[in-house]
This record gives C-alpha cells, structure tokens and sequence, in this order.
C-alpha cells in the first residue's frame, strides 16, 4: 500500500469519527430534552412542606387535600426558574409558550391550573395572598383539583426577592 493510500484512509477514518461523535451527540442532547429532570435547587422540594397548609385551606372549605406531586413541582420550578431569569412574572415564558403548552411539555394531561406571585415574602404569607384574591383562591379550592406542586426560585439580584408558582392538577 502506498503512503497516499494510508494517508487518504487516515483521513477517511478521522471524517467519519467527526461524524459519528457529531451524531451521537446531537442524539444525547435530543433525548435530554424529552427527559423529565427531578427538581433542583433551593426552592425544590418545597411542595411537602406545603401540604398541610393546603390542606387546610381545603379541607375548610369541605374539599379533600391535595397530594404533592414531583411533576406537578417539575413544572412549576421551570416557571418559577423562567420568571426569576426574567425578573418578572408572567403565565407566559419568552418562547412563546404558555400555561397549557408548558403543561403538555411537562407531560402534565388533564385539567390544570397556575398560581404565581413574586416579592419578599415567605410561604404561609404567599398562601394568604392567594387565598385574598379571588382567582388564585378559586384554583386552589377547585374540587377537580386532587394535587399539587409548588417551587420558588430567588431572584439572583436580590435573594429576599422569590418567584413563586403553584401548579394544580387533576
């Protein structure tokens, strides 16, 4: 075999190596966003410690408690995520999607509902805020409502400052 031959089959070898790796990597970053992530971070999590103050809240009004629920909090954690990224809340991300498009995204089907508040507050005081204003209060006693996730993310500028969403579902 000539030199040219091992050179030109060297380099054949190395375009296909390129290519291969290129390929598999786009597939790994296809598969990643079809992925469901368990939440992270410091406002993960927080839908057991809300529970029973959900619970309450319904079981006052003769409604049975909501079950936490790890998608449910996925999927508000990704709005409370997208508002403190934007410092500003909104129903809507800057991508366009909306409540009922990040829901399917979240893998989240059936009747479903959104909560959102954003400033210096803890979470017993953004229950009470909710529950004084008649829409936030009408999904959280929504009697087709059976669970629930809920997340905040800190504003990265000033860290008093959380992004709060509470997603129902049924």
């Amino acid at each position: 075999m000539t030199l040219a031959k091992i050179e030109n089959q060297q380099a054949n070898l190395n375009r296909r190596t390129l290519l291969t790796a290129a390929g598999l990597a786009a597939l790994a970053g296809i598969a990643a966003c079809s992925t469901v992530s368990v939440p992270v971070g410091e406002g993960a999590g927080v839908s057991s410690s809300a529970t029973a103050t959900l619970a309450g809240i319904r079981t006052s009004a003769g409604l049975p408690a909501l079950v936490a629920d790890a998608q449910l909090e996925q999927a508000a954690l990704q709005q409370a995520g997208y508002m403190a990224s934007r410092a500003r809340m909104s129903h809507t991300t800057g991508w366009g999607k909306d409540f009922a498009s990040r829901m399917k995204g979240n893998g989240v089907r059936g009747a479903a509902a959104e909560n959102i508040a954003e400033g210096r507050f803890d979470q017993q005081k953004v229950f009470d805020i909710w529950m004084h204003s008649a829409g936030h209060r009408r999904n959280m006693l929504d009697p087709d409502f059976s669970r629930f996730g809920l997340a905040y993310v800190r504003d990265g500028r000033d860290g008093a400052v959380r992004y709060w969403c509470l997603v129902l579902g049924a």
